[in-house]
C-alpha cells in the first residue's frame, strides 16, 4: 500500500501525521529510542538500521545500513535533487571557509547570477537573510533551502562543508560541481579525538565526488594533496609558495589592502592580511573552473569587502587601530597576529583579548595562549563562549601556555566587556587592539542560553569612551 509522506523528521519531537521518521544515532542521542514516540505522534513510515521487536502494522518500515547517510539521500529526493539543478560548490578546511564561500557568493552576485550562500555567518538565497545555526544546516534544512534556491531561480550556490558536517552525513546525496580545500590545522579535537580522524573527515568529501566534479586543493599546505588520494574529480591546485594550477604573488600589504600577483595579473583588493591572499586565490580559482572570465573575475574581485567580523577594523577614524577577528584557532589567531606584526612599527603596543570556547578542544588553549604572547605586548584572557564550562578554568588551561617570562604581560579577566573596556583604557595613541574569537557573533553561550554581546559594538562603545 503507497504512503502519502508530507515531512521528513529526524526529531521525534517535531513528527506529525504523514511524517517519514528517520532513526538517526547522534552524538548525544539515538533516534532509536524514539521510534515509539513518532509513531504515537503520527509518523507512518519509519526508516530505521534496527527494526523494533513489534511492528505496528499501520506503519511502514524500512531498514537501512545508515540512517544518517539516508537521510540525506531521501531528503535529497524528497525535495526534487536540487544540488543537481545549480553549481554547487563546497568550501573545507579550519580556516578560511566562511570567508571564501562570502566572496564566491558576491563575487557570482556581481558577476549577474543569482546565487546562494550556506556559511557560519548567514544563509542567503540571492539577497535575502535566512539567520544560519550551524555551519552547515541539518541534511533536511539544507535541501530545503537549496530546493527554495532553485525555485528562487539560483544558478549557483557556495557552502561551507564542516568536518562534523561531513563526518555527520549532512551531505551525502548532494551533487556537488567542486569542492576547494584552504587549509587544516588542530581544531575540533573534542568531537573527532584524533588529528587524523579530522583529516579523514574533511578527506571524505573529495573521495565522494563524481568525475565531473573539481577537486580543488592547497598545495602549500602538504595535506592538500591527501585530499585528491582517491577522488574521482578531476584535481587542481593552488598556491603562494610552490608550484600550482593557480598561482599567486603577494606584493603589497598594508591596513588599506592588499595588492596581488595573480597568473601574471597586477590586483588591488579590499581585503586585509596575507591568510586573505589564499582566500582571494581559492576564490579566483573556484571562479576560472565554472568557466568565468579571468580579467572580469579579478576587476570583481577588487571592490569586494571581507566578511563580517574577519579582520573587520572598528572605528577606523580613532587614534587607536581596534580589529575584530573571528580567529579561534591556533593557526587563526597566529594569522591575524602576524599581519598584525607585518604592519608595526614598532612604536606602538599590541593589546590582544582572546578567549577559548568551552565544551570544545582543550588541547588548543595553551597555543592559543602562547601565541597571543608572542605577538603581543599585553594579552587579556577572557571568556569566550564557555557553554557547559567555568570561565576561570578555561582561562587556568590557556595559561599553561605562557612561559614565566611573559607573565607580567598578561591579565586575566573573565568578564569580556571588562576585558575589552580594560584594553582600551590601556590603549594609547597608535596602538593596535585585536579582540579575537568571536567575530561576527553576537552573543555569548552560557549554560545553554545565549545572551546578546556584540565584540564590535562593545569595542566601538569603550573606543569612544577611552581612545580617543
Amino acid at each position: 500500500m503507497e504512503k502519502q509522506i508530507a515531512k521528513i523528521c529526524f526529531d521525534s519531537r517535531k513528527v506529525e501525521q504523514q511524517v517519514a521518521f528517520v532513526a538517526v544515532r547522534g552524538s548525544q542521542s539515538d533516534g532509536h529510542g524514539y521510534i515509539d514516540t513518532a509513531i504515537i505522534q503520527g509518523a507512518s513510515a519509519i526508516i530505521c538500521e534496527e527494526l523494533p521487536k513489534e511492528l505496528n502494522t499501520s506503519v511502514t518500515y524500512v531498514q537501512v545500513s545508515n540512517t544518517a547517510r539516508s537521510l540525506g539521500l531521501i531528503a535529497g529526493n524528497f525535495y526534487e535533487n536540487p544540488s543537481a539543478q545549480l553549481s554547487l560548490v563546497a568550501i573545507t578546511g579550519t580556516n578560511g571557509k566562511t570567508t571564501v564561500a562570502t566572496l564566491a557568493h558576491q563575487l557570482f552576485r556581481d558577476l549577474g547570477y543569482k546565487t546562494g550562500l550556506l556559511s557560519t555567518v548567514e544563509n542567503k538565497i540571492n539577497d535575502s537573510v535566512v539567520p544560519a545555526t550551524h555551519t552547515t544546516p541539518d541534511a533536511v534544512q539544507l535541501n530545503a533551502l537549496l530546493a527554495k534556491m532553485v525555485e528562487e531561480g539560483c544558478t549557483h550556490c557556495f557552502m561551507e562543508a564542516s568536518s562534523h558536517a561531513i563526518h555527520q552525513e549532512r551531505v551525502a546525496g548532494l551533487d556537488f560541481q567542486g569542492v576547494a580545500f584552504t587549509n587544516i590545522s588542530h581544531d575540533h579535537l573534542d568531537y573527532h579525538e584524533t588529528f587524523d580522524a579530522y583529516i579523514a573527515a574533511k578527506k571524505k568529501i573529495f573521495d565522494e565526488l563524481s568525475a565531473s566534479a573539481f577537486a580543488l586543493v592547497n598545495t602549500d599546505d602538504r595535506r592538500g594533496r591527501i585530499m585528491q588520494q582517491n577522488t574521482k574529480a578531476k584535481k587542481y591546485t593552488f598556491a603562494l609558495k610552490t608550484m600550482a594550477d593557480f598561482k599567486a604573488k603577494l606584493v603589497s600589504n598594508t591596513l588599506q589592502g592588499l595588492e596581488l600577483d595573480i597568473e601574471g595579473r597586477n590586483a588591488w583588493f579590499r581585503l586585509i592580511g596575507g591568510f586573505n591572499a589564499y582566500n582571494l586565490l581559492t576564490v579566483y580559482g573556484i571562479a576560472v573552473l565554472l568557466e568565468e572570465d579571468p580579467e572580469e573575475v579579478l576587476t570583481q574581485l577588487s571592490s569586494i569587502e571581507a566578511a563580517p567580523g574577519r579582520f573587520e577594523q572598528v572605528m577606523p577614524q580613532s587614534k587607536v587601530t581596534a580589529i575584530v577577528d573571528y580567529a579561534h584557532t591556533p593557526d587563526a589567531l597566529k594569522n591575524v597576529l602576524g599581519t598584525i606584526a607585518s604592519f608595526r612599527t614598532g612604536n606602538e603596543q599590541v593589546i590582544t583579548v582572546v578567549g577559548c570556547g568551552g565544551n570544545r578542544d582543550k588541547e588548543k588553549r595553551p597555543k592559543m595562549a602562547k601565541i597571543a604572547c608572542k605577538y603581543s605586548d599585553k594579552v587579556i584572557f577572557t571568556s569566550d563562549n564557555p557553554r557547559d564550562e567555568v570561565p576561570e578554568e578555561i582561562i587556568n588551561d590557556m595559561e599553561v601556555g605562557v612561559s614565566p617570562v611573559d607573565y607580567k604581560k598578561t591579565l586575566s579577566m573573565p568578564n569580556r566587556e571588562e576585558a575589552i573596556k580594560t584594553a582600551c583604557m590601556m590603549a594609547k595613541a597608535q596602538d593596535i587592539v585585536l579582540i579575537a574569537g568571536k567575530g561576527h557573533e553576537t552573543y555569548q553561550e552560557v549554560k545553554g542560553e545565549r545572551h546578546p554581546f556584540d565584540d564590535k559594538e562593545v569595542l566601538g562603545r569603550m573606543l569612544a569612551l577611552f581612545a580617543n
